[in-house]
């Protein structure tokens, strides 16, 4: 959030930051008791000061407010258009050259879906429906995977490389933290299966662009889906690579789902009830001022 718009923050009562960061200076500068994001993610708000500082931080869970179903639609899109080469195909057609690339179906691979929150359990549902071999690394293996996943086996966090060997497409649908920084890097993209395809549809952080250049480059990655990606380049778009810009989950279902419970917290809050989905407990809240 920019510092001129400080000044404003006296007559808040509710932040809905838009890709902001909402830290420690900016909770200090208000009065406003709840913020409230427009979706999952949280990484962008300092949770700590907002508890101490008696402000609730709310967000929406991706399974009630069907983004989770769009990410993961999402995420099957990207993973068909890099097994297709769609890319490369789109500019064939383009110049009427009809010349045909095989395409590699996604019949009988294996996919590691990283990450078994909402966003990897809908991705898995569908998945199955392809006919695909799953497998999951999460960071709680021990609580498994829901029966409707068909999922056969759950990693844990330290036996990624290991589950990485054995599969033809990685999505990654893991939340981001600094214990998940570039959580694929040159040691696991040397353990990954080499042909294998790479699916980003959480958060760019995940990834070491530099190292998956070079693993594209050299051809150990046969292509990637990135919905987000730390800073595209011109040499990581010339590989079989698509980018689109984080553009997963907003869809219509995802858009209205998301409003609805955004609108019942504003209301919540105002009546002073503690707000849906949240992710601290003030001990002493902010009220409703206005």
């Amino acid at each position: 959030m920019s510092l001129r718009y400080i000044k404003y923050l006296d007559s808040v009562d509710i932040i809905i930051p838009w890709m902001a960061n909402i830290d420690a200076s900016i909770i200090a500068s208000g009065q406003f008791g709840l913020v409230q994001e427009f979706g999952v993610g949280i990484e962008t708000i300092d949770i700590e000061a907002a508890t101490h500082a008696g402000v609730w931080v709310a967000h929406v869970p991706g399974s009630i407010s069907s983004n989770a179903d769009s990410v993961a639609e999402h995420a099957i899109m990207l993973m068909l258009m890099i097994s297709r080469h769609m890319a490369s195909t789109q500019q064939s057609s383009k110049a009427e050259d009809w010349s045909a690339k095989a395409g590699i179906a996604l019949l009988g691979k294996t996919a590691c879906i990283v990450g078994l929150g909402d966003i990897g359990t809908a991705l898995a549902v569908r998945l199955k429906a392809f006919g695909m071999r799953l497998v999951a690394v999460r960071q709680h293996p021990e609580r498994g995977a829901l029966p409707e996943t068909g999922i056969e086996k759950v990693y844990g966090s330290n036996a990624l490389s290991e589950a990485l060997s054995i599969t033809d497409y990685v999505i990654l649908c893991a939340e981001y933290s600094k214990n998940t920084h570039h959580l694929i890097n040159q040691n696991t993209l040397t353990a990954i299966k080499p042909g294998a395809f790479l699916i980003n549809v959480a958060r760019g952080g995940l990834v070491d662009r530099d190292a998956l250049e070079t693993a594209l480059e050299k051809g150990n990655l046969a292509g990637a889906g990135l919905d987000v990606v730390e800073s595209p380049t011109d040499s990581l778009r010339q590989q079989n690579v698509i980018i689109t810009p984080h553009i997963a989950g907003i869809t219509d279902v995802s858009y209205k789902g998301i409003a609805s419970v955004v609108i019942d917290n504003i209301k919540r809050y105002a009546r002073g009830e503690q707000p849906l989905y949240t992710v601290n407990k003030p001990d002493r809240p902010r009220c409703f001022v206005s």
